[in-house]
C-alpha cells in the first residue's frame, strides 16, 4: 500500500459557552485546528487532527497545513502508511518540533493500518489492557467565584468525582477559587490543580501552603517548561503529588523528568508528543523506572480524541485509574466533525469498538467549518 495524497482541512469549530476555558495560557473560546486524511492506492483513508495552540506548542493551524503540504507531504507520497517508524523518521529527520502536524499524519496512519487489519489501533499496540470505557475528570478554567461555584454543582451532579481547577494566575484569586471549588464539592471528592507553567517555584510553594487545608491530592505543573530543577524543588517542598504536562513532550523530556526526581506522575498524549508511537514509548519508559502516567489534553475534536483513548485503553500504565485524565474535548465543542460521536456520559467517554481508530469523519461539516 502507498500513499498518494494528503489532503489538509483547517477548520473553526466554537466552544460551548458554558465550556469556554480559561487558564495561566490565557483564554480558549474557539478551535481552529487541521483536520487532514490520508489516501492510498489501496482506497483506504485515513484521519487525523492536529489540536493546534500557539502559546501551547508554537504551531498554528497555518503552521500546520503549511508544513504538512510543503515538507511532509512531498516526502511520505510513495511511502507505505503501515509502516508507522518509517513514517515517524521521515518527519523527525526533515522538522524539529511541529508535534501536532506529526501527530495528525501519524494517527491517520494507524487509522489506515487498523482499518487495513480489520482491527482497532489498541490491538495493533498489544491489545486492550482496560476497558473501552474511560473515566476522566472535569478540567476548570480559572472562573470567577460565582461560576466556579455554579459549574462545580453541575460536575458534582453529573457524577464527576475529580475535578481540576486552573490556577498560575494571580495567587490570591486563585486560592480563593481553590476554596470554593473544595467547600463545594465536600470533603469526599477529588481535588486537583493546574497551573500551566504559571508560577516560579516560590510562587507555587507559598500558594499550596495557603491551600493546604483544602486537601488538593495533585498539583499540575506549578513551574515553567524547561525548569527541571524548579519542578523538582516544588516536589520536595509540598505534600500534594506532583505531575509533569507542560514541561514534557517527549522521551528527552521525560528522562529529565525522572532524572531529577522532579515528579510523581506524567501526563501524556498524541497531539502533545508527536504521535501515538511516541506516546506509548514515553509511557513505556515510565514504567520501567516506576513512574505512572495519564492522559492530558489540548480540547481534541473527535478525531484526536479516538487516538488518546487507544493511547489508554492500549498501555497498563496509562494509570486513569488513579490519576484520571482529560479526554472531553468533543464535549467542550458545539459541533462534532464525525459521523459517529465518541459517547460522552458525564466523566466517562466510551470508544466504539470499530477498525482503526473507530471514526467516521464528516467531511462535509469539515468543509462547511472552515477556518479563514
Amino acid at each position: 500500500m502507498k500513499i498518494t495524497a494528503i489532503k489538509t482541512f483547517p477548520v473553526r469549530i466554537p466552544l460551548k459557552p458554558e465550556r469556554r476555558m480559561i487558564s495561566a495560557l490565557g483564554k480558549h473560546d474557539v478551535s481552529e485546528y487541521l483536520v487532514l486524511r490520508v489516501e492510498t492506492d489501496a482506497g483506504i483513508e485515513g484521519a487525523g487532527e492536529a489540536t493546534v495552540i500557539s502559546r501551547w506548542s508554537g504551531e498554528t493551524v497555518w503552521s500546520a497545513q503549511s508544513i504538512v503540504d510543503r515538507i511532509f507531504t512531498p516526502l511520505l507520497l510513495g511511502h507505505d502508511p503501515c509502516d508507522i517508524d518509517g513514517v515517524n523518521q521521515i518527519m523527525d529527520k526533515i522538522a524539529q518540533g511541529n508535534w501536532f502536524a506529526k501527530s495528525a499524519i501519524e494517527m491517520a496512519c494507524w487509522d489506515i493500518k487498523g482499518k487495513e487489519a480489520g482491527k482497532p489501533v489498541y490491538d495493533l499496540l498489544g491489545g486492550a489492557a482496560r476497558s473501552r470505557s474511560i473515566k476522566c475528570r472535569f478540567s476548570m478554567g480559572a472562573y470567577s467565584l460565582e461560576r466556579a461555584e455554579r459549574r462545580t454543582k453541575e460536575l458534582v451532579a453529573a457524577g464527576f468525582t475529580t475535578i481540576k481547577v486552573k490556577v498560575g494566575t494571580d495567587p490570591d484569586d486563585d486560592v480563593a477559587r481553590v476554596k470554593m471549588v473544595r467547600e463545594t464539592m465536600g470533603p469526599d471528592l477529588e481535588l486537583t490543580i493546574d497551573a500551566n507553567a504559571g508560577w516560579d517555584a516560590a510562587t507555587a510553594i507559598a500558594a499550596m501552603e495557603r491551600m493546604e487545608e483544602y486537601n488538593v491530592a495533585l498539583f499540575e505543573q506549578p513551574t515553567p517548561r524547561g525548569d527541571f530543577a524548579a519542578l523538582a524543588e516544588v516536589r520536595r517542598a509540598i505534600k500534594p503529588e506532583i505531575m509533569a504536562d507542560d514541561i514534557c513532550f517527549d522521551l528527552a523530556d521525560a528522562k529529565e523528568c525522572i532524572r531529577n526526581e522532579a515528579c510523581d506522575v506524567i501526563n501524556v498524549y498524541p497531539g502533545k508528543n508527536g504521535g501515538i508511537s511516541k506516546t506509548v514509548a514515553i509511557v513505556e519508559y515510565s514504567a520501567e523506572h516506576g513512574i505512572p502516567c495519564s492522559i492530558g489534553s489540548n480540547l481534541e475534536l473527535d478525531i484526536a480524541s479516538a487516538a488518546m483513548c487507544h493511547s489508554v485503553i492500549a498501555c497498563p500504565n496509562m494509570n486513569i485509574e488513579q490519576y484520571p485524565g482529560d479526554i472531553l474535548g468533543p464535549e467542550y465543542h458545539e459541533i462534532s466533525v464525525v459521523k459517529n460521536p465518541l459517547q460522552i456520559e458525564g466523566p466517562v467517554i466510551t470508544l466504539p469498538e470499530a477498525p482503526g481508530l473507530g471514526i467516521e469523519v464528516d467531511w462535509g461539516v469539515v468543509e462547511a467549518n472552515p477556518c479563514s
